[in-house]
């Protein structure tokens, strides 16, 4: 079974999410059982509407057991080198030689906007192994893009 490698606050947040939507369970199937008080199941919107919510509630359930029971939680303080690897906060120099700053991480924890990158991403893979004065190139929807590594921090 393949590791899904996370930080910490990541993991709580996924543990946290896992809570909600077991706590949403019984809400769900108190409005199926309502739903079926008002008779004939074959045109009643609101049975259909909870049955499909809790198709999706369940489906979300399972993923996220799936990625807390394989979550390999990694903090990055307690690593170090080199080279880029999972957790690292890297400055690079784009193109106008500005500079841009990522931290790599889960799948689940990505927001480019706030500077976090899957490591599974273009860039994120991209950058995975790399090191001080790398130059990187990659493709993004937007085009070539190319970097080059300034800074690696363990943070």
């Amino acid at each position: 079974m393949e590791k899904v490698p996370m930080l910490a606050e990541g993991y709580e947040k996924l543990t946290a999410d896992l809570k909600a939507l077991r706590e949403e369970r019984p809400k769900i199937v108190d409005a199926i059982e309502e739903a079926r008080a008002h008779g004939d199941l074959s045109e009643n919107a609101e049975y259909h509407a909870a049955k499909e919510r809790q198709g999706q509630v369940e489906a979300q359930i399972a993923d996220i057991e799936s990625k807390v029971t394989r979550a390999q939680i990694i903090d990055p303080t307690t690593l170090s080198g080199d080279r880029i690897v999972f957790g690292a906060t890297v400055t690079l120099l784009d193109d106008d030689d500005r500079p841009v700053r990522y931290q790599i991480v889960g799948q689940t924890e990505a927001d480019a906007t706030g500077g976090r990158i899957s490591y599974n991403s273009p860039l994120g893979k991209a950058l995975i192994g790399k090191s001080l004065g790398d130059e990187i190139e990659v493709t993004v929807p937007s085009g070539d893009k190319f970097y080059l590594v300034e800074k690696i921090e363990y943070i």
